[in-house]
């Protein structure tokens, strides 16, 4: 394995690593195959300090490979103490999005009109109380102008300008950090709060992540790539934590890696 040996797939895991590596001591949780990998290699490299769980009811001190039984386990959060945690805000979760807008509000609840929705998703869950109460990022398995849309139906997860607008209640602890995809690094910090370009993966063109976004998204003078994995994160990854490759049921390899 060479240093310049990676896919698709190892840089967002490395990318969704970066998001958590400056947090220190904070409750980890990820939702997803993606963000999990990710948030295992920070802990692995970048940020040692991040508590981590097995995703039901347990923090494990150790880091064991995707789904596997934790070996080293130092507590119990059953999902009643998880709220406990939510309020308390010493929490960084990275969820999923069916919509986001060009203002950072995120949609998991259903597609179409809210009285009469065309498909029903999962329900704003958590959205509300996670983006009012801890940082919060969002994974994109498939970035694309249904995802990124100019308004969500309806808003699960609250961006910075209707948290303003709701008052200090909600704003005070509202943090969208970063949206990671399979085709860049994005933020909410662009005028007016509004998603902002941070970097492209390797092989992608600013064009493609524009065209592939349905609203006019920030675009800096200069986007730099997003950075390539290093050797030990590769290692890590492939012999760790992702020995079987589950991360490209999310990420796809290209046909001639298979």
């Amino acid at each position: 394995m060479s240093d310049n040996d990676f896919t698709r797939a190892d840089v967002c895991a490395a990318a969704i690593a970066d998001a958590f590596k400056d947090d220190g001591e904070i409750f980890a949780s990820p939702m997803g195959l993606l963000p999990m990998l990710g948030v295992r290699l920070a802990k692995l490299t970048t940020n040692p300090d991040l508590v981590i769980s097995d995703g039901e009811s347990l923090f494990l001190a150790g880091v064991p490979p995707l789904f596997a039984k934790a070996d080293v386990v130092e507590g119990w959060i059953p999902f009643r103490r998880v709220f406990d945690v939510v309020a308390y805000g010493k929490r960084h979760v990275m969820m999923g999005a069916t919509q986001v807008d060009r203002h950072g509000n995120q949609n998991i609840s259903a597609i179409g009109d809210f009285a009469q929705p065309k498909r029903q998703l999962l329900g704003s869950r958590g959205a509300p109380g996670n983006t009012v109460n801890n940082r919060t990022s969002y994974w994109v398995t498939k970035h694309s102008a249904r995802v990124f849309v100019e308004q969500v139906d309806i808003v699960s997860g609250v961006g910075p300008r209707r948290a303003k607008e709701a008052g200090v209640a909600a704003s005070r602890f509202n943090d969208i950090h970063r949206i990671v995809t399979n085709l860049a690094v994005l933020d909410v910090n662009g005028p007016d709060d509004t998603v902002r370009l941070l970097s492209v993966h390797p092989g992608v063109t600013v064009e493609e992540v524009v065209e592939a976004t349905g609203f006019t998204l920030d675009v800096p003078a200069d986007v730099p790539t997003t950075r390539e994995p290093t050797y030990e994160e590769l290692v890590i990854i492939r012999e760790m934590l992702d020995p079987k490759g589950m991360r490209f049921r999310e990420v796809p390899q290209p046909e001639a890696a298979r």
